[in-house]
């Protein structure tokens, strides 16, 4: 199964704001500013940047820093280990729902 606990509890809180979703769904488009990425939440750029060290804390995203301006980019594997998590639990879920 996964062997980090800890990291996958990282994960999941990441996971667990709307915000950080929204964040992580325009990442997996293109590489976005910090700017970029809290223009549309409607949100202070401060607010945006906490949001995102939760996200990097996580190993979701990696910030490159380059004079002023900040560029954030997906790092896809951790959300490939909560994806195989969830998995091992998607026959229990089946036969619940085939139970119905």
């Amino acid at each position: 199964m996964v062997e980090d606990p800890v990291g996958m509890d990282a994960v999941f809180h990441a996971l667990a704001h709307g915000a950080r979703r929204t964040m992580l769904r325009r990442l997996a488009e293109r590489e976005l500013t910090v700017g970029e990425l809290a223009e549309p939440l409607e949100m202070s750029l401060a607010a945006a940047s906490k949001h995102l060290q939760v996200l990097e804390r996580a190993g979701l995203v990696r910030r490159t820093i380059t004079g002023r301006r900040h560029v954030c980019r997906l790092e896809p594997a951790p959300l490939a280990t909560a994806s195989a998590w969830l998995n091992f639990y998607q026959p229990h879920w089946a036969d619940r729902l085939d139970a119905l």
